[in-house]
C-alpha cells in the first residue's frame, strides 16, 4: 500500500510558506517601527510654524538686578525707596518642534500664535533682537524726559536720526541740539514740526542748532516731503531731559517698549521725597511716550499671571488693555487703570495711604 506524498516545503501548506507569513508579518513590524521612528523624530526635532507664548521674567525697577541698580541716578540727590516697581514681561519662544507645542498648548500656560505675527517674511533672528532692543532704548528715552517733565526739568531738542541724501544730510548730525528755526525758539518736537508746516519745496529756512558745543545757523533749501505737500528738511526730531545728571537704566537681554511706564515711575520715585510706592507690591506695563501717555501693550494675560507669582497684589493697566485684564486676572491682584504717568503716581499715592483706586 503505498502512503499519501506528504507537502514539499514548496507547496501550499508546507513549512516553505510558513516561512513566507512570518516573514510578511515581520515586514509589517518593522515598517511600523520605522513609521513611529520617522514621526518621534520629525515630532521632536522639526520646527513648526508657530510661536510660544507665556509669563516672562519681571524686574522690580526699584531694586537691582545681578547687583546692579536698574534705575540709577548719578549728579543728584536722590531719596529712599520701599516696596517694589516691578516690570514685566512676555516669553517667546521661536524654537518650538511638534511634540513642544503640543506640550505648552496642554499645560494651559502657553499661547500658540503664527510666526508671520511677530516675525516678518525673511526677517532673522538677529534683525528682530535689533529691533527689540531699540525699542527698549526708545522706551528708557521716553520714560526720563516723561518723568523729569512731570517733575518739571527743561527738555531740549535733539536730532534722533538724519535722512540720507536729504538737505539735513550735510547739515546736521545725531545729537546736534535744535535752537531755533526761522527765528522761532523750539522748545519741543512739535515746535520743529510747527515751524516747517506751512513751507513748501524750494524754500530757504535759517536752522539755528548746537554741534559738539558750538551754536551754529545755516540756511538750507527745503526738498519735496515724501508724504505731503509742505518742505522736506530730512531730520527726525527727539525731545530729551536737558539735565545736569545721569539716569541710567540697566537691564540685560530684555526688549520692547513695554517697560516705559514702569520705569518713569522708578525715576519719579528715586527724586522725590516720600516713597512712592509706600512699601506696597505693584507691577505693571505700557508703552509711554515723552509726554507721559501710557498706550496699549501685548501680552496682558501673561503679565499678570507672571506679576501674581512673583507676589504683586496690585497691577498698573493701561486703559486700553482693561477688558482683556479683566478677563484674565489672577486671583488677589488689583486691576488699576492708568491712562497716562500722572494717573500711574496718583494711583501709587492712593494705594499706599489705602484710599480707592480708579480700576479696569
Amino acid at each position: 500500500m503505498s502512503a499519501e506524498p506528504s507537502a514539499g516545503p514548496d507547496e501550499p501548506g508546507g513549512s516553505g510558506d510558513a516561512r513566507t507569513r512570518l516573514s510578511r508579518r515581520g515586514w509589517t513590524l518593522v515598517l511600523s517601527l520605522v513609521l513611529v521612528l520617522v514621526f518621534g523624530l520629525l515630532g521632536a526635532f522639526v520646527r513648526v510654524p508657530y510661536v510660544a507664548l507665556g509669563p516672562g521674567p519681571t524686574y522690580d525697577t526699584l531694586g537691582k538686578v545681578d547687583g546692579t541698580q536698574v534705575v540709577a541716578i548719578d549728579g543728584e540727590r536722590t531719596y529712599p525707596t520701599s516696596g517694589e516697581l516691578r516690570m514685566t514681561t512676555v516669553s517667546l519662544n521661536d524654537n518650538v518642534t511638534l511634540f513642544g507645542a503640543l506640550g505648552l498648548w496642554a499645560s494651559g500656560r502657553y499661547a500658540l500664535a503664527p510666526r508671520e505675527e511677530y516675525f516678518a517674511p525673511g526677517e532673522t533672528d538677529e534683525e528682530v533682537r535689533r529691533e527689540n532692543v531699540q525699542q527698549f532704548r526708545n522706551s528708557q528715552s521716553n520714560a526720563e524726559v516723561a518723568a523729569l517733565r512731570r517733575l518739571g526739568y527743561p527738555v531740549q531738542v535733539v536730532v534722533q536720526e538724519v535722512v540720507s541724501d536729504s538737505p539735513a544730510d550735510s547739515v546736521l548730525a545725531p545729537g546736534d541740539r535744535i535752537l531755533r528755526i526761522d527765528g522761532e525758539k523750539i522748545t519741543n518736537e512739535d515746535d520743529v514740526r510747527e515751524a516747517l508746516a506751512n513751507t513748501r519745496p524750494g524754500q530757504q529756512v535759517t536752522l539755528t542748532f548746537q554741534h559738539e558745543g558750538q551754536t551754529r545757523t545755516e540756511r538750507i533749501t527745503l526738498a519735496e516731503h515724501p508724504d505731503g505737500d509742505q518742505g522736506f528738511v530730512g531730520f527726525q526730531p527727539v525731545d530729551r531731559a536737558d539735565v545736569p545728571f545721569e539716569v541710567g537704566i540697566s537691564l540685560e537681554d530684555v526688549g520692547g517698549p513695554s517697560a516705559g511706564l514702569m520705569f518713569a515711575l522708578a525715576i519719579v520715585d528715586r527724586l522725590t521725597p516720600g516713597a512712592l510706592a509706600g512699601g506696597e507690591h505693584v507691577a505693571g506695563t505700557g508703552e509711554i511716550d515723552d509726554e507721559g501717555s501710557v498706550g496699549a501693550i501685548g501680552g496682558i494675560s501673561f503679565k499678570l499671571v507672571a506679576a501674581r507669582e512673583a507676589g504683586a497684589t496690585a497691577f498698573l493697566v493701561p486703559e486700553r488693555n482693561c477688558a482683556e485684564a479683566v478677563s484674565a486676572a489672577p486671583e488677589g491682584l488689583e486691576l488699576v487703570k492708568v491712562s497716562d504717568l500722572d494717573d500711574a503716581v496718583t494711583a501709587l499715592e492712593n494705594l499706599s495711604a489705602g484710599r480707592p483706586v480708579s480700576t479696569c
